[in-house]
């Protein structure tokens, strides 16, 4: 890629396609480029970067709503609505220190292109859920907008959700609107010590179907646990269960979590900041951050199936640490190769899905960097693709070959 195209307002995204359509060139849709480094690697004619596309628009705290530019940096949404208590629910992951890039790049639009999500997916959602609005520049070069700033808004094809976790692939968004929530007072968090990986699934699965609204549940074995400075005299491994709110409302569901489950093991309790410190080491995957070399996957599955694919990662000299209750599986390999026959082959029993989030250029060009597509939802993709971009401008082959 040798043209850098940085346009610096929805007008100039659309002439920036328009001229890559005239022109026969393929763009790479990037906003600050944090996670260039997922998805299959491509090689484009030009970078369309927008990063300048940045800026809150509208932001009402009394009707939990937010609007800003593509380009804006989540950090810097994520501090505005704190200063009125308030949160992105889905709790958004940071891709940087994965990846191998500063920490707090990531902006709006990348978030929804890849539809993040953190511990709190289960019962928040994901990005995509989040969505009320867009606007949109789709690969025929057309600005288009859809939703708007409530949530029962769609009356045709909800094009926020349809949308997001597209990768750039069917359209370059240029402003987004999404729901903001009420951050909780204070969080604690229940430790049980010393379970094996299927316990913990167990245990896991006991909390979060339980009264006492778990807000996030996840299973560290101990070589993980090790790595997190919140856990590091823990020496064994640390199931880890999220309680928020207020704190006569967690004192009293963390006594009933303790009676439910005090016979899975060994019990102890996080305050606030270390709570914050240990989910912030979850959400952004920080145990597999330093070696930046090993391939990295990340397995969706149901949540007591997760062990299994854990244990497969094992054998073939990886580790794994389980988030979602244990429905979200990270894998890290123990050097550069991913071992696809080993993890695709657990998640054909298991069921799921499994996509390569870091690897070499070189094994991302070479590997199914997603999980492979069954015939129905292979044509569907790529009808979508023939509607929002037909001579395949936008980051061709981002997600599936010739897609």
């Amino acid at each position: 890629m040798t043209d850098r195209l940085c346009p610096r307002d929805e007008a100039e995204v659309a002439e920036a396609v328009k001229w890559a359509l005239s022109n026969g060139r393929t763009l790479d849709v990037t906003g600050s480029g944090s996670k260039r480094a997922l998805g299959r690697h491509i090689q484009t004619d030009a970078t369309l970067e927008l990063a300048a596309l940045s800026g809150v628009t509208l932001y009402e705290p009394e009707e939990l709503v937010l609007s800003a530019r593509a380009g804006t940096p989540v950090r810097e949404i994520e501090e505005l609505v704190a200063r009125s208590g308030q949160m992105m629910a889905f709790e958004p992951m940071d891709y940087g220190p994965l990846l191998g890039e500063e920490p707090g790049r990531g902006t709006l639009g990348g978030l929804l292109a890849c539809n993040l999500a953190g511990p709190r997916r289960p019962s928040a959602g994901a990005a995509r859920d989040h969505a009320l609005g867009i606007r949109a520049v789709s690969g025929r070069g057309e600005a288009f907008k859809a939703g708007g700033r409530v949530v029962k808004n769609v009356t045709g094809y909800d094009l926020p959700r349809g949308l997001s976790g597209s990768h750039g692939t069917l359209a370059a968004f240029t402003e987004v609107t999404i729901k903001i929530l009420p951050r909780p007072e204070t969080v604690e968090t229940l430790l049980i010590l010393g379970l094996d990986d299927a316990t913990a699934a167990k245990a896991m699965s006991a909390a979060v179907g339980s009264y006492y609204d778990v807000s996030a549940a996840a299973h560290l074995p101990a070589d993980v646990a090790a790595a997190i400075p919140a856990l590091v005299n823990a020496g064994w491994s640390v199931t880890a269960l999220r309680l928020e709110g207020v704190p006569p409302s967690i004192l009293h569901r963390r006594a009933r979590l303790e009676e439910l489950l005090g016979s899975f093991g060994e019990l102890g309790a996080l305050k606030a900041e270390p709570s914050l410190e240990l989910w912030r080491a979850v959400r952004d995957v920080l145990p597999f951050a330093e070696q930046r070399t090993r391939a990295v996957w990340r397995v969706s599955t149901a949540p007591l199936q997760g062990a299994a694919i854990g244990a497969a990662a094992r054998m073939a000299g990886g580790r794994a640490f389980y988030d979602w209750a244990g429905g979200l599986v990270w894998i890290e390999m123990p050097d550069e190769q991913p071992r696809a026959d080993v993890v695709r082959a657990a998640v054909d029993v298991a069921g799921g899905h499994a996509t390569l989030t870091r690897a070499a250029p070189a094994e991302r060009a070479a590997l199914d960097v997603f999980q492979p597509l069954d015939p129905i939802t292979g044509a569907l993709v790529r009808r979508m693709k023939e509607s929002f971009d037909p001579q395949r401008v936008l980051s061709p082959g981002r997600m599936y070959a010739g897609v």
